[in-house]
């Protein structure tokens, strides 16, 4: 058999949220329960379509003058200028003043890779940092984007399960000049704990500082507390003292549209001229990656952002994913407390949003997992959309007994 010019490609190493996620549709035990990857359930453990998603299809379906044109390279512009008013606020100056433009994106992940191609290419950055820990794709978005320069930022503090803000504060304040830093706007994934306000204020003055660059990702506004103004508020808070900067938006969560890879790239800049040709090169930069994005996850979330009735609907459907999360943090807490499992249990409902940074060590989530069938990643993140009323129970002792019998 003649060789194959594929014979030296690598075997890859496994995506370990994909792998655990398989590893629980393989399980056959009736009282599995996945908590790894990061979708919302309802409290059947089902995917739900938002009734104001299924509605708005509807509607789409049923209008004949709608078609299956391509959209233009930057996608939906009603779409995209509407997205762009959620995470800043219509009247924000930066809006009213003509300083923010917006491009469709693949969703969150996709924004990403503009956002670095653009930053990489077009500005010549090549240092980037993130939170440690953090989204597993925000490496290796960066990396395959060109930077040669990725590091962490303190984040996470294990001994107390919350913020290491001095670590962190210390670690921006050695940043070069234009690093670019990757700051998750709320719900911090994986850990759950976001900066308190006066941080952020403090996070702020070290960037402005040390002429940094930020770039906040937005994958869960209004998921995270229900409320959309306070998960942007950081965003806002950096916009009103004047930053440039670059802020990505997920649909995936807050609608419910994860297939449909919908997403917003948004730029605040500070002089309206630099507008038009940094739109000409993030232009060459889609055409030359995916062309234009898609249409009909667009369409739907342009529709409920541009109706008022349609978006009160929608704010209470996040309002709905939001209250059921915080129920099972609290309902996860007490029964910890209630069994006696070592440590304290309070971070279960100081953090935030879908994810839960439990404190469990590797070899406890492989025990919970081989015995109780409960998979969850390696770092002890768990997705608290996963748990039910029906399962709480099951996840609290076993995360009980894994505490007090696996030590390591």
């Amino acid at each position: 058999m003649a060789s194959s010019r594929f014979c030296e490609v690598q075997q890859a190493p496994p995506i370990e949220v994909f792998a655990v996620s398989k590893a629980f549709t393989d399980s056959t035990n009736e009282k599995k329960v996945n908590l790894s990857v990061g979708a919302y359930r309802t409290d059947e453990g089902k995917p739900w379509v938002l009734p104001v998603v299924r509605k708005v299809e509807q509607e789409l379906a049923a209008d004949n003058t709608l078609n299956h044109e391509y959209l233009p390279i930057l996608g939906l512009e009603a779409f995209s200028t509407a997205a762009a008013k959620m995470l800043l606020g219509a009247t924000h100056p930066a809006i009213t003043g003509g300083r923010v433009t917006a491009v469709q994106t693949l969703s969150g992940t996709g924004g990403l890779r503009v956002a670095a191609e653009f930053l990489g290419r077009v500005l010549k950055y090549n240092t980037a940092y993130h939170s440690a820990p953090t989204w597993g794709n925000h490496n290796l978005i960066f990396k395959q984007a060109g930077f040669t320069n990725i590091a962490p930022y303190r984040y996470w503090d294990g001994g107390k399960r919350g913020l290491n803000f001095d670590g962190m504060i210390e670690d921006l304040s050695n940043a070069p000049e234009n690093s670019v830093i990757i700051l998750h706007a709320c719900a911090h994934n994986p850990t759950g704990v976001d900066p308190t306000q006066e941080q952020w204020k403090k996070i702020a003055d070290v960037i402005e500082k040390r002429k940094l660059f930020p770039l906040f990702d937005s994958a869960y506004q209004g998921f995270a507390s229900g409320d959309l103004d306070n998960d942007a508020w950081a965003v806002r808070y950096f916009a009103e003292r004047g930053f440039e900067m670059m802020g990505t938006q997920s649909f995936s969560k807050n609608f419910g549209l994860y297939n449909e890879r919908i997403g917003n790239l948004m730029v605040v800049v500070k002089d309206t001229a630099c507008i038009v040709p940094m739109k000409s090169q993030l232009t060459l930069l889609v055409r030359g990656s995916y062309s234009n994005p898609p249409c009909h996850g667009a369409r739907i979330v342009s529709r409920v952002l541009n109706d008022p009735a349609l978006f009160e609907e929608w704010k209470g459907c996040i309002r709905t994913m939001s209250g059921r999360i915080i129920e099972m943090r609290k309902g996860l807490r007490e029964r910890l407390e209630k069994l006696g499992t070592p440590g304290t249990w309070d971070h279960i409902t100081a953090q935030i949003g879908m994810f839960s940074f439990t404190g469990l060590t590797a070899a406890q989530a492989k025990h919970i997992a081989d015995k109780y069938h409960i998979f969850l990643l390696s770092s002890g993140r768990i997705n608290m959309c996963g748990i039910t009323t029906g399962n709480i129970d099951h996840v609290a002792e076993a995360i009980n007994d894994a505490v007090c019998n696996i030590t390591n």
